[in-house]
């Protein structure tokens, strides 16, 4: 008598609720399979993940921002605020310091959850009425806000790069957003 090998498919791992959106994006990157892919982006959806996904993916946006890196922040911010917000939830109860808590000069950080309605300002047909040192700045400025992954992710995203750092397609995000029109948005 064979037996068969059954592979029982894990459950996707829960986020805590209003994750940031690295989080979200390592998970589905993290997944095997396009459809656990989809099913990560589909859990999680909001406003705030699709706006940088479209800026990343959609072809008609169009990034104000000059290509490349961006000199922000320092290092003390990087290793400061790594980590998910499981771990720095954990931190900050063990009386660390984390991404969840102010830091030393009392500026809190914020997410791209938050600031996703600030990114027109970036983007061509958005506010076309600053000029580009002003752009520039206020990127900077937002970067600075960020927590540090956040701010990757969005420096990744002015240059379309989102998928060299996470395993997400453009396909995944049709699938898991249908409701997207394509194209038309400069």
């Amino acid at each position: 008598m064979t037996t068969k090998k059954t592979t029982s498919e894990k459950p996707i791992e829960t986020l805590p609720p209003n994750p940031f959106i690295f989080e979200i994006l390592d998970l589905a990157s993290k997944q095997r399979s396009n459809a656990k892919k989809v099913e990560v982006l589909k859990t999680y959806e909001h406003d705030s993940l699709k706006t940088i996904l479209i800026w990343n993916f959609d072809e008609s946006v169009i990034s104000l921002l000059p290509e490349g890196e961006v000199p922000y922040g320092d290092v003390k911010d990087q290793n400061v605020y790594s980590g998910n917000l499981s771990d720095n939830l954990i931190r900050e109860a063990n009386g660390g310091e984390s991404a969840t808590m102010q830091d030393l000069e009392g500026k809190g950080r914020t997410s791209l959850r938050r600031e996703y309605q600030n990114l027109y300002h970036f983007v061509k047909g958005g506010n076309h009425n600053l000029s580009t040192t002003r752009r520039e700045m206020m990127f900077i400025n937002m970067l600075q806000g960020l927590h540090s992954k956040e701010s990757e992710i969005l420096c990744l995203v002015k240059d379309k790069k989102l998928q060299t750092k996470y395993k997400i397609s453009l396909e995944n995000v049709k699938e898991a957003y249908p409701d997207i029109v394509w194209g038309g948005r400069s």
